[in-house]
């Protein structure tokens, strides 16, 4: 009889640990983490993207070398910057990644601008090639950033809510992600030009 009220027992904690969010919350928690690897591959892939970009334009543009120069320095600096999976809970550091790679963008728009002075530059098809790559690049990273804060909301929100609250509370302790912001100033349209 003993035994089959260990079993009982050990039947019902198993059930009340599946039930109270357990393993749902560190599946969501990877879900997190598996988000911003998207966001940081696809910013890889801009950054290895750049220094052809350059190479490119240096052939038609040498005397634009200050303009080259704020590309491959803001470029430099963006990649630099790299979070941990324990950084994403804090939103100073997501900040400061949200800002170098708002440099890193900057700087891209002015070597446009740069682009647009130099008509053979714009016919190369080496050069169209590369900026549609770039072009779907900045693509990629926008859908990736957005997958990512979906991520943050549902896990934020569950760890928020009863009964996870209080699995987390007294098993896990998993702390609030930080979502992705946008840079200062980027609620205003670009002013474009010619």
């Amino acid at each position: 009889m003993k035994k089959f009220y260990r079993v009982l027992i050990m039947a019902a904690a198993v059930a009340m640990l599946t039930g109270c969010g357990y393993n749902s919350l560190q599946q969501m928690e990877e879900g997190v983490f598996r988000a911003w690897s998207d966001v940081e591959s696809n910013l890889q892939r801009r950054a290895d993207l750049i220094p052809n970009l350059v190479q490119t334009v240096k052939g038609y543009a040498a005397h634009e070398k200050e303009t080259l120069q704020a590309v491959v320095e803001a470029r430099s600096k963006a990649t630099s910057i790299t979070l941990s999976t324990g950084d994403l809970a804090n939103a100073q550091a997501m900040q400061q990644m949200a800002d170098a790679q708002g440099a890193l963008s900057g700087a891209l728009s002015r070597l446009m601008v740069v682009v647009e002075r130099y008509p053979d530059l714009k016919a190369n098809q080496a050069f169209l090639d590369l900026q549609n790559q770039l072009e779907g690049t900045e693509n990629r990273i926008n859908v990736a950033r957005q997958r990512y804060n979906r991520a943050v909301e549902t896990f934020n929100a569950a760890i928020r809510k009863f009964p996870y609250s209080l699995t987390n509370s007294l098993l896990l302790k998993l702390e609030r992600k930080a979502y992705f912001k946008a840079e200062a100033g980027a609620e205003q349209a670009p002013k474009v030009e010619f």
